[in-house]
């Protein structure tokens, strides 16, 4: 029972899975899990079931992992066997003793096993993490009582707690990528003579001080932002920085992205951060509604004398034609080297698809489906061609043994083929997307008043299971203003969760006028239909000739003041150089309360950095910022912005006259 049989068998079946449906994961900092001795995995859940799938398929030396389940399934002996070796412990939750609640967490980790948990209690998803509840520190600080209460038996070391973050590049897209960073240990010691003491409250102090260290961590290796707005600005600034799918190396991932998101939740960073927010957003919400992404845009194929301001004249329309006629050569020249394994494997794409749309209002359930799905049409599609094959070579049992071997280096084929293909089936279905778009006629373009819809992001529903904590009135706000401009978005996710048994993590409060999701509007409806390609596309090139020119701005402005202080998260803040305000964390006191601030609330020190760090840095891992100028622009690249016939002059941007130019990392 103890080998786990069928958590082996298990983990092998969700590895293939998992490299089927991610183009990477990318484990960091596993030197920080210790090889044996009992420890709990405290883990981020954002990803539903692929979360604990890749948990178990990355922990280091292949330790087994045991996840709670309830008490109750395990009544039945057959299911007992089947949960335990599958890597399940009971959590009895009708009872009140902990000693009992936690009696097969005990088991486990006397016998030096790992116990894996979410302490976040549910899977959700929101623009940072919403709560940390306290299962873990207590489950870890009655370990450390269960073994006073019984010397000598079981392991002979405390439990530790490690960390680990989660961190998708986009969580719900095929072929994306994965970070699981693991953080350092948090040991007993400091806590479990405060737990144990007689005094009235200290038991609850000690567990309070665990999850709020352990809130901390996991804090510090994701990406929080204070709303929808900001973290969907950081995510365009980041993608327009780095163009392509993998441009930006997955070890600065995270930092990169926090830096990002730090500077958008920066109160009046420039003079014109509003607007530039404002450009982000909509060009990020015109991606969304065309199902297009930067790195695709600007890797197309297209002339600099392609402008989508102006109707197209009859030679550039045939030398762009040409263009695309070669570069649709190019990649069918490669289809017949693919086609049979895309046509084998079209029941899996079909019916992960279809596994999505069930589900469509819920991104932290549609990965899961699409793997799901996509795996449970595998099972039919590979034990087919295996007997098929079998059956060409007479069943034999030599066979046999070749058709296994052509089937498995058959899948190999597939995934080592899929994603060159696919981003060239990406950019070819763009590009004529694109082409229809612009050469269609000037009537058939959707007037601005009708493209409302499109250019405000479609915001996830909140998750029923988060409780939430309630917005401050404007009279107890601490940072009071009134708005100097309007909010076009009406993303109520400015206030996180907090539960009574929980550390919430709150980013400081921004002035309503960087707000631009409030309560002013009501939110925002999930679009049901995609706007067709010939009556959008000009808008969508508008919009991010407007986003480019509008981040160009923003650092321009930031580079005429470069000790200028930027908000940043502390643990950025330490690692390059910024300030911290220490003063500004809450205390832990003895009784369970906090100074300044309510018991379950993380009140984080407060972090600065100056402008011209932020842009070193940023160029340092690579990002191609760009900047406002006259500067020729290399050949191929495409440029439709160049032509600006002024329609989009404002505050702080481009002129008419006025070009973009990318610098360089190197610069």
């Amino acid at each position: 029972m103890n080998s786990k049989v069928l958590h082996r068998f298990l983990r092998g079946i969700a590895n293939l899975a998992l490299h089927s449906f991610f183009t990477e994961v990318r484990v960091i900092g596993s030197e920080n899990v210790p090889r044996d001795g009992p420890i709990i995995a405290a883990a981020t859940h954002h990803n539903m079931m692929l979360d604990p799938v890749i948990l178990s398929c990355t922990f280091p030396y292949k330790r087994m992992l045991n996840y709670w389940s309830k008490a109750s399934l395990f009544k039945n002996p057959v299911m007992k066997w089947i949960l335990l070796s599958s890597g399940n412990i009971p959590v009895d939750r009708k009872s009140k003793d902990r000693q009992v609640l936690f009696k097969g967490t005990f088991d486990a980790l006397s016998r030096g096993e790992a116990v894996a948990v979410f302490p976040e209690g549910t899977s959700y998803t929101e623009p940072r993490i919403m709560q940390v509840k306290d299962g873990v520190a207590w489950a870890s600080l009655e370990y450390c009582k269960w073994r006073q209460l019984n010397p000598g038996k079981g392991h002979d070391e405390d439990v530790k707690i490690i960390p680990v973050a989660i961190v998708y590049t986009n969580k719900s897209k095929y072929r994306s990528c994965v970070i699981i960073e693991f953080g350092k240990p948090i040991t007993m010691d400091p806590y479990k003579d405060h737990f144990l003491s007689p005094t009235e409250g200290a038991s609850r102090a000690a567990v309070k001080r665990v999850t709020h260290q352990l809130a901390i961590q996991l804090f510090e290796m994701t990406v929080n932002a204070p709303d929808w707005d900001t973290l969907y600005a950081a995510r365009m600034a980041r993608d327009i920085m780095w163009e392509g799918e993998r441009a930006l190396d997955l070890d600065h991932f995270v930092a990169v992205s926090q830096t990002l998101v730090d500077l958008f939740a920066t109160p009046n960073s420039t003079g014109n951060a509003v607007s530039v927010k404002r450009r982000l957003l909509e060009y990020y919400s015109l991606l969304q509604s065309t199902r297009l992404s930067n790195s695709v845009l600007s890797a197309l194929p297209l002339p600099r004398t392609l402008d989508p301001k102006s109707s197209a004249t009859l030679p550039s329309r045939l030398y762009t034609l040409a263009i695309l006629l070669r570069d649709s050569l190019s990649s069918l020249a490669r289809l017949p080297f693919f086609l049979f394994p895309l046509i084998v494997h079209a029941p899996v794409y079909v019916m992960g698809r279809l596994g999505a749309r069930m589900v469509k209002d819920e991104e932290e359930t549609q990965a899961q489906n699409k793997v799901a799905f996509g795996f449970l049409s595998l099972l039919l599609v590979y034990p087919t061609a295996f007997f098929f094959l079998w059956a060409l070579f007479l069943y034999t049992r030599t066979g046999a043994i070749l058709a296994f071997v052509t089937v498995a280096l058959f899948a190999r084929y597939h995934n080592q083929m899929i994603n060159d293909n696919y981003e060239h089936a990406k950019r070819l279905i763009a590009t004529w997307r694109v082409l229809i778009g612009v050469w269609a006629p000037k009537r058939w373009e959707y007037p601005l008043a009708n493209l409302t819809q499109y250019t405000t992001p479609a915001i996830p529903k909140p998750s029923e299971w988060v409780t939430r904590r309630p917005s401050p009135s404007p009279s107890s706000s601490p940072n009071p203003g009134n708005s100097t401009s309007p909010a076009p978005h009406g993303h109520n996710a400015t206030s996180p969760a907090s539960a009574s048994s929980s550390s919430s993590l709150i980013p400081p409060q921004l002035p309503p006028d960087l707000q631009l999701g409030t309560d002013i509007e009501p939110p925002v409806k999930s679009r049901t239909r995609r706007p067709p390609s010939r009556r959008i596309m000009r808008h969508v090139l508008r919009a991010r000739i407007e986003a480019v020119r509008a981040l160009a701005s923003l650092f321009e402005q930031l580079e005429r003041e470069p000790s200028k202080r930027l908000r940043a998260s502390a643990h950025l803040a330490k690692a390059y150089g910024g300030l911290v305000e220490e003063s500004k964390g809450a205390e832990i006191k003895a009784d369970g309360t906090s100074a300044g601030a309510s018991e379950d609330v993380l009140a984080l020190p407060e972090g600065w950095r100056t402008a011209r760090e932020v842009i070193d840095y940023l160029r340092a891992r690579g990002g191609k910022i760009p900047r406002l100028g006259g500067v020729e622009r290399e050949e191929g690249e495409w440029a439709a912005a160049l032509s600006s016939d002024g329609e989009t002059n404002y505050s702080g941007t481009a002129t008419a006259d006025e070009e973009l130019e990318w610098v360089p990392s190197s610069a």
